[in-house]
This record gives structure tokens, C-alpha cells and sequence, in this order.
């Protein structure tokens, strides 16, 4: 007898488009596709745009752009939820006729009042409707809603993934209404309807929906659907044991796009983030793929620390090939709104990667310390730098300047030599020559090695330079 097909898995990321795409939302979304990516499934990307006076095409274009740069990519056309408003109806309709719904002619005044007798009475404040159990013989030629006729006995039982078997009673599940007086759906049924519907296996997602999983749980069962498995991932919170926010710093995938991340280093860290394999720090994501299952996933609120992802995107700036980082730092000039280098210098960019990246944790810092490669004469100096081209230090050059004019050998070396001879014969260490050239020759008094910035300027243009700054 022939063994039976695994059924694929399909997981999803449905963010509501109002903002930027979080760093939350990120790491959801990373989770959702290592799963899925992982097993040969499919990973689907839902729009929930149903509020409309909040949802902006700049905000779902700013997700796609943050989870592309991520590297995540999703199957298929994204959908829209508010596009599938018909189908959220229909679902609620066929609700109404099998009796898993009903109709509710309650004001909003009469729903306020049960709600305030049953705090009175020390009742949790769920609105039992009088038109639970009414007919068609009652009903008003009045603007009703339709209601879940939740179940009022018993549990809800939801077998998570992370957060294990997680019980409800019944009686605090209210009959939440599935489509309000106008016909619009609301979210948590059309969550449901499109999850069915897309054929979602997986829903993994954050443990702040850990209370909504019960009563879409109740909409399943309503419909007579088979309800997905469900994991509800602990939220981020920052160093202090806080969920993040703004003082924590940046909170958009966006942001540290702009302050120099690398996506591969961001995977790398947000997949860190409430889970774990060993005692595994930095893995590639074909490594993630193969290692990933959400039942690893811890229970705790995870903490985001900057200083750790800084130190490992440096690793991966450093490990990175010379060519690929070169492109990614042009491209984030290109984002800054920073004119491109031409070809002469995009070369010399390349040609000093290999400095460059050793001294750099993001791309902002690489791009800083390429500042004398991409500026135009005379190079504006930084105040360390300016302090180095004293009179002194001016003069020095001046001194120095002659010896470079006359070297035949443009080589690192060469000009190391030459740049030691020069200083014992003035009776100088090293440092006190390296020091006021660095400056003139890059604006800054930090930079890749002199001697390595001599030769990626060439002659021509590292005389002129020097030129502009001696005493």
C-alpha cells in the first residue's frame, strides 16, 4: 500500500498596512518563512487593508520593500483582504442559515447597559444578546449585526505549537459579531475566512493573539472547517525586560536598512530571537532553513540588543565578498540620495575593500570611513583631523611631500619604507608622520592603513591632496 503524501505546509504574514513593517512583524515573518521554505512549503503574504481610513499604499509598499530587502519572499500575488470583503460575507450568510450565527437587532445603547449591570454584578462585562435564540417571526425592520453563536459550555482547547495546551472556558467567549450593521466584516472573521480559504496550514504568529486564537477557533468550528495548527511566538522586548518601543531605538525593518544593516545579518539575528540551535550564534540561512522548527521556539519574551547585532553584522561585513559589499554600499548611497561614484572611483571602492571592511559594523561606518574615495578636493576634515593638521603637522607634510613626488615605487611597501626613513631622519616615530598624512589624504583621523590609502588614490591624486593641506 502506497504511504500517503505529507499535505504541504502554508504558512502566511499578514501585516495591517498602517506603518512601516516592524521589527516584530520581521522576525514573524522570518519564522513563517524558514518554516515553510524550510519543508518545501509555501509562504503566502496577506494584506490586511480592511481599515481603510488607516491602511495607505505607502504603508504596504513600504512591507514589501522591507520584507524584499529581508530577502523573504512570498508565492503568488500578495492578497488584499479588503479585496475578499464578498467572501467574508458569504461565510458569515452560510453561518446564518446553518445556525452558527444569528441575527442581533441590540442598540449600542442596550449593549452598553448589559455590559455596565454585569460589572455592577461582578460578571465579566460579555453581552449576552436577547436575539440568540429568536426566529425570523421576531425579527424588526431594523439594521441588525450578525453574531458567532459562540458555544456557552465546556472549553476551548488550543493545542499551540509554543505555548502548548492553552484552555479557555466557554462563558468567556462572547458572541462576537461577524458582520457589523453596514455589512463590512470584521477582522477576526475575516481572518478566518481568508486563512481557510488560502488554504493556510500554519498560523504562527504573535502571542498577543494568543485570545484571539479561541474565538476564531470558534468561527472554525461554526463554518465546519478544519481549524490550522497555531503557534503564538512570545513578543521582543528590549535590553530592559520592556516590550520595544521608540526609546529602545530603531523599530522598522527600514531603519536599519538606512543605518547600514545587511539583510543576511539581520536574518541571522532575528532568527536568534526566541530560538536556538545549540549554542549556534551565526549560521547561513541555508543552515536556518534546514535547522528552523517553531516547536523550538521558546516561551519568553525575547530581548533585542543592539550591541550583539552589531558585533555580528560586523562579522558578516567582514566575511562578506569584497564585490557584493561594494554594491551594497552603493546602493545604500543611492538610498541616502547621495550622488553614484564614477566608474574610476566605484574601482577604487572596490580596491579598498578589503581595509574598509575590517574597521566597519554597518554600512554607514564603511561608507564614513570610504569618505576620501567618494569626496571631491579639497576634502572637508573632521575635528580630530583638523587637529592633526596643525602647523606642525602641515609642515611635516611639506617636508615629506618632495620624497612621495620623487618615489618610482607606488606600492604599499615602497611607501611604508620611504615613510620611516623620512621619520628617522627627522628623528620622529612613525605615528607622527602616518597621523597628519591620514588626515590630508581622507578628512578623518581614523581610517583603512595610510600607506593602503596611498595606493588606492594613486600618486597623482594623493600628491594633490597633500599638496592642499602642507605647511
Amino acid at each position: 500500500m502506497p504511504a500517503s503524501k505529507t499535505p504541504e505546509i502554508v504558512t502566511r504574514f499578514a501585516p495591517s498596512p498602517t506603518g512601516y513593517l516592524h521589527i516584530g512583524g520581521a522576525r514573524t515573518a522570518l519564522f513563517n518563512w524558514l518554516y515553510a521554505r524550510g519543508r518545501g512549503g509555501k509562504f503566502l503574504l496577506r494584506i490586511e487593508d480592511t481599515d481603510r481610513a488607516r491602511s495607505t499604499p505607502e504603508a504596504t509598499e513600504a512591507i514589501y520593500d522591507g520584507l524584499r530587502w529581508l530577502g523573504l519572499d512570498w508565492d503568488g500575488e500578495a492578497v488584499s483582504q479588503f479585496a475578499r470583503v464578498e467572501r467574508h460575507r458569504a461565510a458569515a450568510l452560510t453561518m446564518l442559515e446553518t445556525g452558527g450565527a444569528y441575527r442581533c437587532y441590540a442598540t449600542q445603547e442596550e449593549i452598553a447597559a448589559a455590559r455596565e449591570a454585569a460589572r455592577a454584578a461582578g460578571r465579566p462585562p460579555l453581552f449576552h444578546s436577547p436575539w440568540r435564540d429568536r426566529g425570523p417571526e421576531d425579527w424588526p425592520d431594523a439594521p441588525y449585526t450578525v453574531r458567532l453563536k459562540a458555544p456557552r459550555e465546556g472549553e476551548i482547547v488550543v493545542d499551540d505549537l509554543v505555548q502548548g495546551e492553552v484552555r479557555f472556558a466557554a462563558e468567556q467567549i462572547d458572541d462576537l459579531i461577524l458582520l457589523r450593521s453596514d455589512g463590512t466584516p470584521t477582522y477576526m472573521h475575516a481572518v478566518v475566512v481568508d486563512d481557510h480559504e488560502m488554504g493556510v496550514t500554519h498560523i504562527i504568529r504573535g502571542d498577543d493573539h494568543l485570545t484571539n486564537a479561541a474565538r476564531q477557533i470558534a468561527i472554525y468550528r461554526a463554518l465546519g472547517w478544519p481549524v490550522p495548527e497555531m503557534a503564538h511566538i512570545p513578543l521582543i522586548h528590549g535590553e530592559d525586560g520592556a516590550k520595544m518601543s521608540k526609546r529602545h531605538g530603531a523599530l522598522g525593518a527600514h531603519e536599519y536598512r538606512a543605518e547600514g544593516f545587511l539583510p543576511e545579518a539581520m536574518r541571522n539575528y532575528l532568527a536568534r530571537l526566541g530560538w536556538s540551535h545549540g549554542d549556534d550564534e551565526v549560521f547561513t540561512t541555508e543552515q536556518a532553513l534546514e535547522w528552523f522548527d517553531i516547536a523550538d521556539v521558546g516561551r519568553s519574551a525575547a530581548r533585542f540588543d543592539r550591541t550583539k547585532l552589531l558585533n555580528l553584522n560586523g562579522r558578516y561585513m567582514r566575511a562578506a565578498d569584497d564585490g557584493a559589499l561594494a554594491k551594497a554600499a552603493l546602493e545604500l548611497l543611492a538610498l541616502q540620495g547621495r550622488p553614484a561614484p564614477g566608474e574610476a572611483r566605484a574601482t577604487q571602492l572596490l580596491q579598498a575593500m578589503p581595509g574598509l571592511k575590517e574597521r566597519a559594523k554597518t554600512l554607514v561606518e564603511l561608507l564614513d570611513s570610504a569618505y576620501y574615495i567618494l569626496a571631491d578636493r579639497p576634502l572637508d576634515l573632521d575635528e580630530k583631523a583638523q587637529k592633526l593638521l596643525d602647523e606642525e603637522g602641515r609642515e611635516i607634510i611639506a617636508r615629506l611631500t618632495p620624497r612621495l613626488r620623487d618615489a618610482s615605487d607606488w606600492t604599499g611597501e615602497a611607501l611604508e619604507n620611504l615613510a620611516r626613513a623620512f621619520a628617522e631622519e627627522e628623528g620622529l616615530k612613525l605615528g607622527k608622520v602616518a597621523q597628519p598624512m591620514r588626515a590630508a589624504l581622507t578628512g578623518r583621523a581614523t581610517s583603512p592603513g595610510v600607506f593602503d590609502v596611498l595606493v588606492t588614490l594613486g600618486k597623482e591624486e594623493s600628491l594633490a591632496r597633500l599638496a592642499d593641506r602642507a605647511g
